[in-house]
């Protein structure tokens, strides 16, 4: 027994210098290589700061819907549901979400609407949502604006991000950022 305590204690106190020093240090340092230092992209609009990359709400007909969340868009909170697909609560919530976003999109079948506008992602603070989300409420947003839906689109198409080197993930769109250009379309 004593054999194994030693090199067990050895193996901790590596693994604490490790893990709580040098490994956070790494981190620390390539941070400093993103954008502001590793703090997100900060955006500035009407005097109000935003942070690019943590979901915020819009509800309104003018723009475009946010991925829902489940910490209320609550940054301090980061965290998804854990209820399952079988949930009758989780259902009850995803049916309410369809509801709400068919009232809004007049036209819009329920076949047509995409997962990520009715549910929430790991995290609940996903800032972005898919092209066919942003195409799907494009009517809704060009009526209330009084704006043709080809600048719409436009726009939708000058904001789609591509997948990290081509190949990994979906193409997606920054909400937060559509919405901004939306607002100095003139």
């Amino acid at each position: 027994m004593k054999s194994n305590i030693l090199p067990a204690i050895k193996l901790t106190l590596v693994c604490l210098v490790f893990f709580c020093g040098i490994y956070s240090l790494i981190i620390f340092g390539v941070a400093q290589f993103s954008p502001n230092n590793g703090k997100g992209e900060i955006i500035t609009q009407n005097g109000k700061t935003f942070y690019s990359n943590i979901a915020q709400s819009f509800t309104a007909d003018k723009y475009f819907w946010s991925r829902p969340s489940a910490v209320a868009y609550n940054a301090a909170g980061s965290a998804g549901s854990n209820k399952g697909p079988s949930n009758p609560d989780y259902l009850a919530e995803v049916q309410a979400r369809i509801d709400t976003f068919l009232v809004h999109n007049p036209g819009v079948e329920k076949s047509e609407i995409p997962s990520d506008l009715v549910t929430a992602s790991g995290s609940g603070l996903d800032p972005h949502i898919s092209v066919q989300a942003a195409n799907v409420q494009l009517k809704r947003i060009a009526k209330s604006r009084g704006i043709t839906e080809a600048d719409i689109q436009q726009l939708i198409l000058s904001n789609i991000e591509k997948p990290l080197l081509g190949m990994f993930g979906p193409e997606r769109i920054n909400v937060l950022q559509l919405n901004i250009a939306l607002d100095n379309l003139k």
